[in-house]
């Protein structure tokens, strides 16, 4: 009896030591699981977009910036695109030269830590280099509407929750960070762990642009659930696609732009441009 009370509390022992071993790593690397920079920022003219140009933009904290920008036709808005969280901004250029080719303008650009832009990684950071970005975009004089893919959902929400835009698309959008790795890590106290949180779920009552969401049934990285509670968190809705059988990535083959284009058309005729 005494040799199977020493061997169960042993074994309790390990799965204390490998449950807090475990949570300390976690805790040490989770910016290398929640970020995905790998990649380059490929030039101009590995694309089809003849009319934007290369542009750095200063952050209040000194650092820069590194995207993309092209202006819009005569009464177009500029998109203000905030990319999600693998490799850098330009490898998603087929959506860039889309908007050129409709008389959308855009601005797209890498956070600090991803390919264009040097510097650390963290949401302070981002959120910091995003409201850099939009103040960049605002001060060239057009309408503008904001465009948050997956990560991009959070600093996309949280300057419509600081600065007046016409219009808010969240594409496979999050809640909270801290929700999704919930869904993957529900055994850890990641609420505790966590340092770059995105509450999303918090910046969305002070968004006073209308809001779409769009994200689908499919999707491993970002669950469909986290859109449609984004959704129904925004005060103003701006109509809701859910594609059934869609993943992470597949939102854009599917006819996004199809969707998105007459949004933002009725969000800037009620904006009155």
């Amino acid at each position: 009896m005494r040799l199977f009370r020493r061997i169960v509390v042993a074994l309790l022992a390990l799965v204390v030591v490998l449950y807090l071993g475990g949570m300390a790593a976690l805790y040490v690397l989770q910016r290398t699981f929640q970020y995905e920079p790998e990649g380059r920022l490929l030039a101009l003219s590995e694309t089809t977009l003849s009319n934007a140009s290369l542009v750095t933009i200063p952050t209040a904290d000194k650092a820069t910036v590194t995207g993309w920008y092209a202006q819009p036709a005569a009464g177009k808005p500029l998109i203000v695109y905030y990319r999600g969280n693998s490799g850098s901004f330009a490898a998603e250029h087929v959506r860039f030269e889309t908007f050129a080719a409709a008389g959308y303008g855009f601005l797209a650009f890498d956070y600090r830590g991803f390919p264009g832009s040097p510097g650390e990684i963290t949401e302070e950071h981002i959120l910091a280099d995003a409201l850099a970005a939009f103040d960049w975009a605002r001060a060239k004089g057009f309408p503008l509407v904001i465009w948050g893919r997956s990560l991009g959902s959070g600093p996309a929400t949280y300057v419509a929750s600081q600065r007046e835009a016409d219009a808010l698309l969240l594409e496979t959008p999050f809640d909270s960070a801290v929700a999704v790795a919930r869904d993957r890590y529900w055994f850890f106290p990641v609420g505790w762990l966590m340092h770059d949180q995105f509450p999303v779920d918090q910046w969305l009552p002070s968004v006073s642009e209308p809001v779409f969401v769009a994200h689908g049934t499919a999707d491993t990285t970002i669950g469909v659930q986290h859109g449609k509670r984004v959704y129904d968190l925004a005060p103003h809705k701006g109509g809701l696609w859910i594609v059934e059988g869609a993943g992470h990535s597949d939102l854009w083959k599917a006819g996004l732009w199809d969707k998105a284009r007459p949004f933002f058309e009725t969000a800037e005729t009620g904006a009155g441009h």
